[in-house]
C-alpha cells in the first residue's frame, strides 16, 4: 500500500480507535497509544494532540490515578458525547468499509444507488 494512502487511512480512523478503546475501559494516553501502536502502527506522539482535541470537544474527561512507581497518571474517559460519537463513527465507518469491499468485489455499493442510477441515466440521455 503506497505510504501516503497507510497515513491518510490511519488518519481517518484514530478518533474511531480511541473512542473504541475508552469504551472498553478508562486509560491514560500512553497505554492508548502502545495498543494503537501495536494494532496499526501509530506513531505515539499522533495520540496526545488528539486527546486534547477530544477533551476539548467534550468526547473525554480526564482524572488522575496515584502511580507508586512516579508521577499521577491522567486518566481518560469517555462522556455521553464520546459515547455517541463511538455509536455515529461506528455507523459511518461499517457503512463505509461495506461500500468499500462492493466496490473492490465489483459489487455496485448499495448506498445511494437510486441517485447513481437517476445520473447515469440522465448522462446517458444526454448523451444520445
Amino acid at each position: 500500500m503506497p505510504e501516503a494512502i497507510e497515513i491518510q487511512l490511519k488518519k481517518g480512523v484514530l478518533t474511531l480507535c480511541v473512542l473504541a478503546l475508552l469504551n472498553r475501559h478508562d486509560s491514560y494516553a500512553y497505554e492508548i497509544a502502545s495498543t494503537l501502536s501495536d494494532a496499526i502502527a501509530m506513531g505515539e506522539g499522533t495520540i496526545y494532540p488528539l486527546m486534547r482535541r477530544m477533551q476539548s470537544d467534550g468526547q473525554v474527561e480526564t482524572y488522575l490515578v496515584e502511580s507508586p512507581s512516579g508521577p499521577s497518571r491522567k486518566y481518560y474517559r469517555l462522556t455521553d458525547a464520546g459515547r455517541r460519537a463511538l455509536d455515529a463513527q461506528t455507523t459511518e465507518w461499517r457503512a463505509f468499509a461495506h461500500a468499500v469491499e462492493s466496490v473492490l468485489d465489483g459489487a455496485a455499493p448499495a448506498a445511494s444507488t437510486a441517485g447513481a442510477t437517476e445520473d447515469v441515466t440522465a448522462e446517458r440521455g444526454a448523451e444520445e
